[in-house]
């Protein structure tokens, strides 16, 4: 039976798949990444390797995405296929970078109490940005993972490469919401006219949080690639 192994982005973890993981769990085993102890992109794709089956089919959600890549890059014989999930490719600009910064200065001398309401309303479509209930479970994951990661993602951020996309070989899939705020359409289509077996799919009505926003038609989408492309 296949392996499939899933990143989370930015100050969430495993909790992020589970809406999707009845269905996921019908596609193969599912193995989950921990991004919440490194602070390089390098040192988390390391470490995702270190603990993933032989060989696999990779799943990178926003910040997992830049480490999806950079592991797909780094081990393509141990990559079966890629998922790219509202995601990038883009390098940070200098005026993110200092942003970032003067974020994590600040992250550095203060409390920390879990992400800002805006943070939070932002990832989401807006017309779930009041939704209690998806509100609590992100900001639930993001105090689960607490100020070291906080701290450590942060500073992850701040490094971000441009990944030479043309080099992935494996089949791919990329997935874009219409509405995300904080990722892109143009951003996930870049990275499908860089990969040369890239698939592209946009998820309509759905901001930033495809996973919990539409869960079942991701699931929908990745199993129909999946059989598509014979992983």
């Amino acid at each position: 039976m296949r392996d499939l192994v899933f990143l989370p982005g930015f100050m969430l973890n495993q909790s992020l798949w589970d809406d999707m993981l009845p269905d996921l769990s019908a596609l193969g085993h599912v193995h989950f990444g921990d991004l919440g102890q490194d602070s390089s992109l390098a040192a988390m794709a390391d470490r995702v390797l270190q603990n993933a089956p032989e060989q696999f089919i990779l799943f990178g959600f926003s910040m997992g995405g830049f480490v999806a890549q950079a592991i797909a890059l780094k081990a393509p014989q141990r990559v079966l296929g890629l998922g790219l999930l509202n995601t990038s490719s883009r390098p940070q600009s200098e005026a993110e970078s200092a942003a970032t910064a003067a974020q994590l200065a600040l992250a550095q001398r203060t409390p920390f109490k879990g992400l800002t309401s805006r943070a939070l309303a932002s990832s989401l479509h807006p017309d779930r940005a009041t939704d209690r209930g998806l509100l609590d479970r992100l900001q639930a994951m993001a105090l689960e993972n607490g100020k070291e990661v906080f701290l450590r993602q942060l500073s992850t951020l701040r490094d971000g490469s441009y990944a030479d996309l043309h080099q992935i070989h494996c089949p791919t899939l990329i997935v874009a919401s219409d509405a995300d705020r904080l990722r892109t359409v143009e951003e996930s289509a870049e990275m499908a006219q860089r990969i040369p077996t890239a698939s592209f799919e946009i998820v309509r009505e759905c901001g930033h949080m495809t996973p919990l926003e539409k869960p079942h038609e991701l699931s929908r989408i990745i199993s129909n690639w999946i059989a598509g492309s014979a992983l």
